[in-house]
């Protein structure tokens, strides 16, 4: 389950254009323009320097729009609140939350990994299969910088506007909510796809840079759609309709506007490019 790997991780149209090279979109009506860039939150330093349309989007804005507030996601206070929604409030332990098939699985992989479980077991499968794909995806050097963040920091630099789409307190709901009611296959699953995570990152982060929308959308989208259908709708159909006003606001303010979102946000019949041509929007890929 590829996406499931991309959504922790955090957390990437119909066709492919033979000329396009990125994940970065431009979107007119008249005079009204905004860039739309498809980010991955995490890279390795092999993968700088940038696609260089990122860079020309950037140039041409005056306002950065990112998912939620970088530096506040950041911040420890934030932290907290994540490790604290995310442990079970009664008390309970994670072998009480699990099958005895999948908590045997979990058990056996941390172990065979040296991963101390033991100090996870307060944890929701949420928060504890983010600790393990973290601990996974550094040893393939992966770092925590990824283009949100990149931005972000050279937006403050610049002295840019800086805006958001959603609050911070909905991001961190997300995440340590996202396996509720699906524990046992969302854990399953996602140990399964740590046997593949190299492999996999490298053909995300290949189709990622050359702006391969087709692929973006298989491996970001399809597969996770079909499996977690219920996830799949709260984790990107909704927080992308919920979006879409704000950045149709974008676009007419008058404004040129580099909205950074996770590339599956873009891409796929519910992602926001579609939408955005649905809305009569001119939408090229640079």
């Amino acid at each position: 389950m590829r996406k499931l790997i991309s959504a922790v991780l955090l957390v990437l149209l119909l066709h492919t254009l033979a000329a396009a090279t990125s994940s970065v979109w431009k979107a007119e009506n008249g005079d009204s323009v905004i860039y739309l860039g498809g980010t991955f939150h995490m890279l390795r330093d092999k993968d700088y320097p940038l696609p260089p349309e990122f860079q020309r989007a950037y140039a041409a804005a005056d306002l950065i729009v990112f998912e939620t507030d970088i530096g506040q996601l950041n911040d420890i206070s934030m932290q907290q609140k994540v490790f604290a929604k995310a442990r079970y409030a009664d008390g309970t332990t994670i072998d009480q939350h699990l099958s005895a098939r999948t908590m045997d699985v979990l058990t056996e992989y941390c172990r065979t990994n040296g991963i101390p479980l033991h100090t996870l077991k307060q944890f929701k499968p949420s928060l504890i299969m983010v600790a393990i794909t973290m601990t996974e995806i550094m040893k393939v050097g992966v770092s925590k910088q990824g283009v949100d963040k990149y931005y972000y920091e050279l937006a403050r630099k610049d002295g840019k506007q800086i805006a958001t789409l959603e609050t911070v307190e909905q991001q961190i709901d997300f995440s340590t909510t996202m396996a509720d009611g699906n524990e046992d296959e969302f854990v399953l699953h996602a140990l399964d796809d740590l046997k593949h995570i190299r492999q996999q990152f490298e053909e995300l982060v290949g189709a990622w840079r050359n702006g391969n929308q087709e692929q973006l959308e298989r491996l970001m989208v399809r597969e996770f759609k079909s499996k977690y259908p219920s996830l799949h709708r709260r984790l990107f159909v909704d927080r992308n309709r919920n979006w879409m006003p704000l950045i149709d606001g974008y676009l007419k303010s008058g404004r040129v506007g580099f909205i950074m979102v996770g590339a599956g946000h873009l891409v796929g019949q519910d992602g926001i490019i579609e939408e955005l041509r649905k809305k009569g929007y001119k939408v090229e890929q640079l």
